[in-house]
């Protein structure tokens, strides 16, 4: 008989049992519990987890993070939609986002009945991953031409004013005083956790890409952006190149991202560094 209950600390080994073979679409999941811990007091990166319980293992895990955020990694015939109502009445927080793979997204947006015009964005997109062995260094990162390294104190506004701009285009964000503050606020995290990359051509910053999750055994690439006046010139390849080659110096084994199915430009960046 399937049990659905509150994860509590001392449950973090059933959970990495759980996640680790399922790490391309868990990396929120794990980084962020190993980050955080199972206690949930509304700090950053924390959440409030669900599982449900086929006898000592876990069969399915949501958790409902301090940003209002649902994110699902659970198997048939585990009955998601009640371990997200299960989350979200243990969490007390609104539902603003859910995360996952694809069919169970839609099979909560089903359950909730979630209609279309209360929803922001609604995008499926294609998971990629890399060994990081297996990298393609771009030329100009080769040659010295460009270069990359961890985002320092006197790149924040720069780099907060693209992903500002990252955040209405691709994000459907509203632009605003509370944006500024929201986006500032999470570059000046990155930058002290060093998970945030610019790159420069010739000296001039040029591009960013950053880790919105980290683990020991992968990194998830997040916040690509290149102005739109320097694009079509490598700049964003070589950028999430150069984080991944500080990565590998640093033991980690592969990168995941996601990127829209139909940002075909963006898939042929991402292949020619060998991602797949």
């Amino acid at each position: 008989m399937t049990q659905i209950r509150v994860l509590r600390p001392g449950d973090e080994p059933a959970l990495e049992a759980f996640l680790l073979p399922r790490i391309e679409t868990s990396m929120f999941l794990l980084g962020n519990m190993r980050a955080a811990g199972l206690e949930d007091h509304g700090q950053h990166l924390q959440g409030t987890y669900v599982a449900a319980f086929d006898g000592n293992q876990i069969a399915g895990v949501v958790a409902h993070f301090w940003n209002e955020n649902l994110i699902l990694q659970a198997q048939a015939p585990v009955q998601i939609d009640a371990l997200c109502r299960a989350a979200i009445e243990a969490s007390g927080r609104k539902l603003m986002g859910l995360l996952g793979p694809a069919a169970q997204v839609q099979a909560v947006k089903k359950a909730f009945d979630l209609s279309e015009d209360v929803i922001q964005m609604d995008e499926t997109e294609n998971l990629y991953s890399l060994r990081l062995a297996d990298l393609s260094v771009p030329e100009g990162l080769r040659s010295g031409r460009l270069t990359g390294r961890r985002i320092e104190p006197g790149d924040v506004e720069q780099v907060t004013e693209w992903l500002v701009a990252f955040s209405l285009e691709a994000l459907a964000e509203e632009e605003g005083p509370q944006l500024w503050e929201l986006v500032r606020s999470g570059v000046e995290r990155k930058q002290g956790q060093g998970l945030t990359w610019i790159l420069h051509d010739c000296g001039n910053p040029v591009s960013t890409s950053g880790f919105n999750t980290r683990t020991a055994e992968a990194v998830q690439i997040g916040g690509v952006f290149t102005p739109p006046e320097l694009r079509s010139r490598g700049y964003g390849r070589a950028a999430v190149a150069a984080s991944l080659l500080d990565a590998r110096e640093e033991g980690v084994q592969s990168s995941i991202l996601f990127t829209g199915v139909e940002n075909i430009a963006a898939q042929r960046s991402y292949e020619a560094l060998g991602y797949r």
